[in-house]
């Protein structure tokens, strides 16, 4: 077992995007990372050492999310330029665009078993797409204004994988039964509007990002509202789950991460390191790892054992880096339940200005991979199936 000394920990910073990193995914081995960025490009990193890296090209503007398939063979982006692309994470750079959205696509991800993607959009709509034909499946509508996120839950409790949630600026989360094509229910608690939204592992629960500075956790079987965290000073823009599902980390416009107790109801670390807004975050698949990415175009890659240390020795262990926010910025939680939890909010704070990370191993080389012809698949009111075929690519260094 790692020392509480060393958890977490600041691996290392990866630099190659231009402007802010938009979203950040790891294959399912935690082998390779793919970020995405304001700047239009795709960086597949290769983490196994010796490092490199892969730049991909082919959006005309931001490119706000991205996702890798569960089986690590297809990459799915989302873009302001109003498409969805599916790619073959290789130096050949085949890629496809899915059109139909009328609006910037907010965002992408992928069903359980990798068949399907959802992604949502500006123009107020939530369109489920087939790998394989590449083709529109249908599209969801009932959100009044722009959708931020929509998921598809992935777990054992749900194999078929029918279940969505979304969230948008008119306020609300959704939930969605994909088989009938209809809005199971609706959750309206925000003062401000969920930016974020996702399923815990199990996937009887749901967590949402809030404009207003506040996480939220739902019971989805219950419909009742579990968790009310106020953690941060300013908005957060993205969620992860530890896969144990007794964990969250989040990022958020105060420059900062944190992870949350689910179980103990309490924030246990604070994260700083990126200079200036934190816009995604994301566990690795067995939650030794996670990734965030932010306005400063950073990546900042982590290491943590937390879920196996106990948290008082934890706090034991790491006095010298234990604070306490100053007042009226403490943690401030609302568990719905008839017991208050009156306790010391204490937070570990890890800043690699003190904790030092490895920052003498130079960035990997990256090579930009550029594909002359697409294949892209047909407008949503033409028929037909085409799969993607390699065009010709340049490789440079």
């Amino acid at each position: 077992m790692a020392s509480p000394l060393e958890d977490p920990v600041l691996i290392r910073r990866f630099r190659g995007h231009t402007a802010a990193v938009t979203g950040v995914a790891f294959d399912a081995n935690a082998a390779e990372l793919v970020t995405c960025s304001v700047d239009s490009l795709l960086i597949l990193w290769k983490l196994r050492t010796p490092c490199s890296a892969y730049r991909f090209s082919g959006h005309a503007e931001a490119v706000t999310s991205v996702e890798f398939s569960p089986d690590g063979r297809v990459l799915a982006s989302a873009s302001q330029d109003h498409t969805v692309r599916l790619w073959i994470p290789c130096i050949y750079g085949e890629s496809s665009v899915l059109k139909g959205h009328t609006a910037p696509v907010r965002s992408v991800s992928f069903s359980h078993d990798g068949y399907s993607v959802v992604s949502a959009s500006n123009d107020k709509l939530i369109k489920i797409w087939s790998v394989c034909s590449q083709r529109l499946l249908f599209t969801l509508f009932q959100h009044t204004g722009w959708v931020c996120c929509a998921k598809l839950v992935s777990s054992r409790f749900s194999p078929d994988g029918r279940i969505i949630a979304s969230c948008g600026e008119d306020k609300s989360i959704k939930l969605w039964d994909t088989r009938n094509k209809i809005c199971i229910n609706t959750f309206s608690d925000y003062e401000g509007f969920p930016t974020f939204v996702d399923f815990n592992p199990s996937g009887t629960c749901i967590a949402s990002a809030g404009s207003n500075n506040t996480v939220k956790l739902w019971d989805i079987r219950t419909n009742k509202l579990l968790q009310h965290f106020k953690v941060h000073r300013a908005g957060v823009n993205c969620i992860s789950f530890h896969p144990s599902g007794n964990y969250l980390i989040t990022a958020s416009s105060d420059g900062t991460l944190k992870i949350l107790d689910l179980l103990g109801e309490r924030l246990i670390y604070t994260l700083h390191g990126h200079k200036g807004p934190v816009l995604c975050v994301a566990f690795s698949k067995g939650g030794e790892s996670f990734a965030s990415g932010g306005v400063d175009a950073q990546v900042l890659l982590w290491k943590t054992n937390f879920d196996t240390l106990d948290y008082e020795e934890v706090l034991k262990h790491n006095f010298r880096r234990t604070h306490i926010d100053d007042p009226p910025h403490l943690l401030d939680v609302y568990p719905r339940s008839c017991h208050f939890h009156d306790e010391t909010i204490t937070s570990v704070e890890v800043d690699p200005t003190f904790d030092v990370p490895d920052m003498q191993t130079p960035d990997p080389v990256i090579f930009d991979i550029r594909t002359s012809s697409y294949m892209s698949t047909p407008d949503v009111s033409v028929s037909g199936t085409k799969k993607p075929k390699r065009g010709h690519t340049t490789l440079e260094k």
